[in-house]
């Protein structure tokens, strides 16, 4: 896969933009809000083998930047 070891692909908004993310982002309150507002939109995991969030880009962004 195209995976890095320890990076995760997520792909956010309807666009399905994909983001490349620290593994350990997952285990960020903010983050697991994020998740489990996935998970109540579509189930976890999306077909394409990354992580579906359904929020827009810009959210996305303002959460990841605040967790690096």
């Amino acid at each position: 896969g195209g995976s890095i070891k320890g990076y995760l692909a997520v792909y956010v908004d309807e666009k399905m933009k994909q983001f490349v993310i620290p593994v350990s982002h997952l285990n960020q309150p903010s983050f697991q809000e994020l998740l489990s507002r996935a998970e109540v939109e579509f189930g976890y995991y999306h077909p394409m083998g990354g992580l579906t969030i359904p929020c827009s880009e810009d959210v996305f962004q303002r959460i990841t930047s605040c967790l690096n």
